[in-house]
């Protein structure tokens, strides 16, 4: 009897494992190429964009570093609207904004209207996609939660094989201006995507507020507070993971943007670049799908795994610059198919860990706010990397200074609490506002007793 209580109380608080979760998985497997996949293909207009607006690397560096980091500043606002109101509109938004975003681009006449259309607009559009798409799988999955993700984000590396070819294919045949604009009807599909997202049973605990309470402005700044989920910002194991995935972020995209212009500076054709780019993307699909069934097994912990992918990933990245010194294209595209490898497991990893340091129920605010933390990070990347270049002029430093923040993000992840410990600590439980109007009953209960019970001692 004692043993079979923990055992229900347990499955019940594992939720469902699959179901209707697979079609999310299949509706992020979508969504997710069409934000991430196609981010890490701009590559291919990064020369285009140098020759047509004849700037400097630098100057078109932040075109993508602008995307980036509005995609991950925004992803709070999508956090929170879903905690307020509903996945499903917030996504069908986004995907609206993020097409938008990518044919206003198309027009563009100037370096700051790109600025402004892919990068603001389509960020903005991407923030509200991604972060509640991710959140609702992982909500939807316990025991095959890593899984789960590493085949939702095999999209990223499968269509990093794809669009790469395809968009120098659409360049070749309609400029950049035409390529913008089918990307930007593409970008639409994120509409029904979201549409597949089942409208969830909101908690009546935030209703239970008195009339006066909730027309003043405290209530509504710790309404504000509880849907982005900002008393995380004081908890230490959420800001050290925080800080090192930012670290991460400074050199991860790297590779994304500038591998293919550094291809081509080493002396190899414009399709063996784009090559380069895919193999890369396709060894990030067997990546993704071997990291998540491996960590499910439950060998290793996930914070293990994330740091050991981490640092695998920056040695690579290093060696990048390195194996085109000779001119080689194999030695290129062999450690091109180690990062990627690399790249594609730690994605399948560091979202999965964010629940076990924060615990589900704060699942969404927390990645919104990961996403926003390392958005400076995103901003910082690409532009340092094409300034490196602009000064050097080569990436040679670019992929040397990339690889050594992925390097100091795994130090920093050392420093988590318990991290050299083979167990994972319980994660965080948030008391509901139930228990803890139960907790102050039951101890007002208890001090009005107190009265009576000394009187019948005296008597």
């Amino acid at each position: 009897m004692t043993n079979q209580k923990p055992k229900a109380e347990s499955d019940e608080a594992e939720g469902p494992d699959g179901g209707w979760g697979w079609v999310l998985v299949g509706a992020m497997f979508v969504s997710t190429s069409l934000v991430f996949g196609l981010m890490r293909s701009l590559g291919i207009f990064f020369v285009e964009f140098v020759q047509y607006f004849d700037e400097s690397a630098q100057a078109i560096s932040w075109i993508s570093s602008t995307g980036l980091a509005a995609q991950q500043f925004f992803s709070p606002l999508g956090a929170a609207l879903c905690n307020a109101y509903d996945a499903r509109m917030v996504v069908m938004t986004g995907g609206c904004l993020a097409g938008l975003g990518l044919v206003l681009a198309s027009q563009a006449t100037r370096l700051v209207h790109l600025y402004l259309t892919m990068g603001v607009i389509s960020g903005l559009g991407w923030g509200l996609v991604f972060t509640p798409m991710v959140a609702t799988v992982m909500a939807s999955f316990t025991r095959r939660r890593t899984l789960a993700l590493g085949l939702g984000f095999t999209s990223i590396g499968l269509s990093s094989f794809a669009f790469n070819p395809l968009f120098q294919l659409l360049v070749e045949k309609y400029a950049w201006r035409g390529a913008l604009l089918i990307l930007g009807g593409l970008s639409l599909n994120i509409v029904p995507c979201g549409a597949l997202i089942r409208p969830q049973k909101r908690s009546k605990a935030p209703a239970k507020v008195d009339s006066e309470s909730r027309s003043s402005c405290a209530s509504l700044l710790h309404r504000v507070s509880s849907y982005l989920e900002l008393s995380l910002l004081f908890e230490r194991p959420y800001i050290t993971y925080t800080l090192g995935v930012t670290l991460l972020n400074v050199g991860y995209f790297v590779p994304y943007f500038h591998l293919v212009a550094h291809s081509r500076q080493a002396g190899f054709s414009e399709y063996q670049a784009a090559f380069v780019m895919s193999a890369a993307g396709a060894s990030d699909i067997l990546g993704r799908v071997a990291s998540g069934w491996f960590s499910d097994l439950g060998h290793f912990r996930l914070i293990h795994l994330v740091t050991t992918w981490t640092m695998l990933a920056g040695v690579f990245i290093m060696l990048l610059p390195v194996s085109s010194l000779s001119g080689s294209y194999a030695a290129l595209m062999v450690i091109s198919l180690l990062y990627g490898f690399s790249a594609g497991a730690l994605t399948s990893v560091v979202f999965a860990v964010v629940p076990m340091i924060v615990g589900v129920e704060r699942m969404m605010g927390a990645l919104g706010l990961l996403q926003l933390i390392e958005s400076s990070a995103g901003l910082l990347g690409t532009p340092l990397s094409g300034f490196l270049k602009d000064v050097t002029g080569n990436y040679m430093a670019s992929f040397m200074v990339a690889g050594s923040f992925l390097i100091l993000s795994t130090l920093t992840m050392a420093t988590l609490p318990h991290f050299f410990s083979c167990t994972d600590p319980p994660p965080p439980q948030r008391s509901s506002p139930d228990d803890k109007d139960k907790g102050l009953h039951s101890e007002l209960e208890q001090m009005n007793s107190l009265p009576s019970d000394m009187n019948h001692r005296g008597v």
